[in-house]
């Protein structure tokens, strides 16, 4: 390692350990020397379907799986292209299905050509569907970054034309929408986006019910970087029994750890990130809460760039994780079968909603077969 390299990364890493982390990991919950499950067992009455399965000549390439129920139904959104990760033949398609097991062949929600298209997520207000698209005018490797869409449908079949996503101010916001929007009990909305250029991550929230207008930039001094990438990367969040805040963010520094912030007034200031002791494989997680109040982290702590095993690790008050389920590992990962930039084994990018009873997780398998893993809640909350 070059010596001005390695003071650059102490300076990064530096600040994340100044202060105590909003939440740890009870020690001795993963065991490292079993890889492929981390020694965690299923929750009672886990079930994992396929909601598509490419073949080749089209669609090989899937990711960024998201669910959102409508009037029934359960919708899956994710981005595909014809074999490449950020391909500019990239866009955005849909699926649903009435029971979460059996799924319609996917249909486009926006298509490629003018730029590339990744999915954005959803949100509901229970009487319209919004889908959010991000666009990348000038693809993702040109390091400029996108800014988001949105289609609204009342019935998940007729779509609106695209509209820019607004700031409080009236203005369209120039970042891409992360796709974990989660409502505090009085309707509120929060979110991230990451602003460009690059992709600069910031807390983001809105009273709008409808999510489409209104959004204002929470205040969260970020941490130092390099490049045009914020360090914090891709966020979800979840609630504590005392009512803060905590958005979990990727680590783009490499200590494959989950860095956290912490908001204890509905988002409008969050602390500096910093550090926790969860493991992580630097990539794409979900956290939420379960009905009962649990807070929920979703993600593959392999600690290192290996995405599996895919596990579901729990807390009573959101200050302690104390309790872990593995959701996939390696015994039934199936084999990649079709080539493709940056394919690789393992559950990519999982996202999570609570729909029927169920804790239901998407994710794309080997970066091609879109998928998902429902978990009884009565197997989870205490």
């Amino acid at each position: 390692m070059r010596p001005g390299f390695f003071l650059a990364f102490i300076a990064l890493l530096a600040p994340a350990l100044a202060q105590e982390p909003p939440y740890t990991v009870a020690p001795g919950l993963f065991d490292v020397a079993r890889p492929g499950d981390l020694g965690l067992r299923p929750a009672p009455g886990t079930q994992t379907f396929t909601i598509f399965r490419p073949h080749a000549g089209a669609m090989q390439y899937n990711n960024g799986v998201v669910l959102m129920p409508f009037k029934g139904r359960l919708y899956a959104q994710w981005q595909s292209s014809a074999r490449d990760e950020d391909a500019p033949d990239t866009f955005v398609a849909y699926s649903t299905s009435p029971d979460g097991e059996h799924w319609s062949a996917p249909m486009v929600l926006s298509p490629s050509g003018r730029a590339m298209h990744t999915s954005g997520g959803w949100w509901t207000d229970g009487k319209t569907l919004v889908a959010y698209i991000n666009v990348w005018p000038e693809g993702f490797d040109s390091g400029s970054g996108g800014y988001a869409e949105y289609r609204t449908s009342a019935d998940g079949v007729h779509w609106s034309k695209p509209h820019r996503v607004l700031g409080a101010d009236g203005k369209p916001i120039e970042g891409i929408i992360e796709q974990d929007p989660h409502a505090l009990p009085d309707g509120r909305i929060v979110t991230a986006f990451h602003e460009r250029p690059g992709l600069i991550v910031s807390p983001y929230y809105t009273d709008d019910p409808k999510g489409l207008s209104g959004w204002t930039k929470g205040i969260m001094k970020n941490l130092p970087q390099l490049g045009p990438q914020s360090r914090e990367l891709e966020p979800s969040w979840f609630r504590r029994r005392d009512g803060c805040l905590v958005m979990v963010f990727r680590d783009k520094a490499d200590t494959f750890r989950q860095l956290a912030s912490v908001s204890c007034d509905r988002g409008a200031n969050w602390t500096t990130p910093v550090l926790t002791n969860m493991p992580d494989s630097r990539a794409k997680q979900s956290a939420g809460n379960l009905p009962d109040g649990t807070a929920f982290l979703v993600n593959a702590p392999s600690g290192n760039m290996t995405r599996l095993p895919l596990t579901i690790t729990l807390s009573e008050d959101g200050r302690l994780f104390d309790r872990a389920y593995v959701l996939r590992g390696d015994a039934d990962l199936q084999p990649l079968r079709l080539p493709g930039k940056y394919k690789r084994l393992g559950y990519h990018y999982p996202k999570s909603i609570v729909w029927n009873g169920y804790l239901t997780v998407s994710y794309a398998t080997n970066k091609e077969d879109v998928e998902l893993t429902r978990v009884p809640l009565e197997s989870l909350e205490r």
